[in-house]
């Protein structure tokens, strides 16, 4: 069993929105929705990176999930859930849930302490928790500059495929656009959603249908400008935009960047809360620099619909 059609447009990566204290806010969840919708993103990415899975108790993802997946029903909106945890016994439950619950896909990473030595090895860990969610689209979320896991990803979905029934594919968040291309060529015709916003145009040029990406949540306007100028084979807009694109994320990353982020959809009047640590949160001197720096790009004229 896999995905009867491929992820296509943008798909936002969405941030877990907290109260001041740290604890989980779920009363932002539906703002967080409508913004998607106003911006013409119809799929929510939840409990990711940028959701900052990691640090969050396995309790507190099941609530997360449950609150995007209650939101979302009835509307265009349609959710993915990343499940991926050192702990299998955690992620097989989590994949059940999200299951449960409607999502139309679930996400893991690899295990990154006690980390698979080989594609045979990460092939049984996705196969244990892709197991839980049998009638739901497996995606392994490949991202090896933050697990220190990179292994051949040919080679997984030529080995998973025979044992995954569901598995869809691969949530790309990796610089390897050679390995990208060898992937598409694998029996199957998996979905491969590009995940690095920063370089989106090099990964269209190679094929590429659908993004997962976390500038998303709060500058999908300049992608969708990007998508459609790519489309229409004008490369000089897409280029430029792809090119305001970096602009951005290097603006952000150098304060940090799950804290600016953040920081910037306050900016926008989503209130999505600190970051938890380990991340760091702006100074209110660095979110009126950031705010500043972001007016002075042009920030705010590239985000009008």
């Amino acid at each position: 069993m896999k995905t009867s059609s491929k992820l296509t447009g943008l798909v936002a990566a969405a941030h877990t929105p907290f109260n001041r204290d740290h604890s989980l806010n779920l009363a932002v969840v539906e703002k967080q929705a409508a913004h998607f919708l106003k911006n013409k993103v119809t799929v929510a990415f939840i409990g990711g990176s940028t959701g900052e899975s990691h640090s969050l108790a396995t309790d507190e993802r099941r609530q997360l999930a449950q609150r995007w997946l209650e939101v979302v029903r009835g509307t265009e909106l349609r959710v993915i859930v990343h499940v991926g945890s050192n702990s299998l016994t955690d992620a097989a439950g989590l994949a059940a849930h999200a299951q449960k619950h409607g999502a139309i896909g679930i996400a893991s990473l690899a295990p990154s302490y006690f980390k698979p030595k080989s594609v045979a090895d990460l092939v049984s860990c996705c196969a244990s928790i892709a197991a839980n969610a049998p009638k739901t689209p497996f995606y392994f979320y490949d991202i090896p500059v933050l697990t220190g896991v990179n292994l051949s990803m040919p080679d997984f979905l030529a080995q998973g495929r025979k044992k995954i029934p569901n598995l869809a594919g691969i949530k790309w968040t990796n610089a390897d656009l050679y390995s990208y291309q060898l992937c598409q060529h694998v029996p199957g015709n998996f979905d491969l959603p590009w995940g690095n916003d920063e370089y989106l145009l090099a990964a269209l040029a190679l094929g590429a249908v659908g993004a997962v990406g976390s500038t998303y949540c709060f500058a999908a306007p300049i992608y969708h400008r990007l998508m459609a100028a790519f489309a229409a084979g004008d490369l000089a807009t897409a280029r430029k935009e792809q090119f305001r694109s970096c602009q951005l994320v290097q603006t952000l990353a150098s304060y940090g960047y799950m804290g600016a982020a953040k920081a910037t959809l306050k900016m926008l009047g989503i209130e999505v809360g600190p970051a938890r640590l380990p991340n760091a949160n702006l100074t209110v001197a660095q979110a009126k620099e950031l705010r500043a720096r972001l007016e002075s790009l042009g920030f705010f004229d590239w985000i009008k619909m």
